[in-house]
């Protein structure tokens, strides 16, 4: 699976597990709830974030800046070497340094990996959550809150989420590893109002002169 994806995975398309048998937080949900409210509400939006990756010990070992654009079900996400597209139905995964393009169909399920599921109610039914509390970072009021999957198989075993109060915006997120790896992804900056053309989520082979296609659909 594609690197990137893989670490958005962490968000999202975790499968249908239940929390029947356990209670999450009301306040920590009204505050998710209404992130995800919000974020329905945009036709498009594109937005900035970084991505960064430490050991156990806390030495970075990799950070990457990159842009997500997000148009209903489509979505394109360019990282450093990398791109992907998705018209809502094909998804395009380019690889800059081999110049090749994977090409396969979207999974139109209840899991499907998109990055739209971030910002919206990807906590539902894979996490019990609590509010940790507020903060100040830089200038921003954030609400930290404190997410645990449901499934003790995962990878990882924690979530802190940062919500920036005054936009009810997601700010951070930031996922612990069994192994000690830590992952951040940081917005940057978030335009709600973005025009966004649909060829905007198509690969256009003609703009990647040599690129090989591996067309797996």
């Amino acid at each position: 699976m594609n690197k990137l994806l893989t670490l958005l995975a962490f968000f999202i398309g975790f499968g249908s597990a239940s929390i029947s048998m356990a209670q999450s937080d009301p306040a920590a949900k009204q505050i998710l709830d209404g992130v995800s409210a919000k974020f329905k509400t945009f036709k498009a939006v594109q937005s900035g974030f970084t991505l960064k990756v430490e050991d156990g010990k806390g030495k970075v070992q990799g950070e990457k800046a990159g842009t997500v654009y997000m148009k209903g079900g489509k979505y394109r996400v360019s990282i450093s070497g990398q791109e992907i597209f998705s018209d809502g139905s094909t998804v395009w995964t380019y690889d800059k340094a081999a110049n090749e393009v994977t090409i396969t169909k979207m999974d139109g399920g209840q899991n499907a990996l998109t990055p739209q599921k971030l910002f919206t109610n990807f906590y539902d039914k894979d996490f019990l959550y609590k509010l940790n509390g507020e903060k100040k970072i830089g200038t921003k009021l954030v609400q930290e809150i404190e997410l645990t999957p449901v499934d003790k198989s995962k990878a990882f075993h924690k979530v802190y989420l940062m919500v920036d109060k005054a936009q009810k915006a997601i700010y951070s997120a930031k996922i612990l590893e069994k192994n000690g790896n830590v992952y951040t992804y940081t917005v940057s900056n978030f335009n709600g109002k973005a025009v966004i053309p649909d060829a905007q989520f198509v690969f256009d082979k003609k703009k990647y002169p040599g690129v090989e296609e591996i067309d797996l659909r």
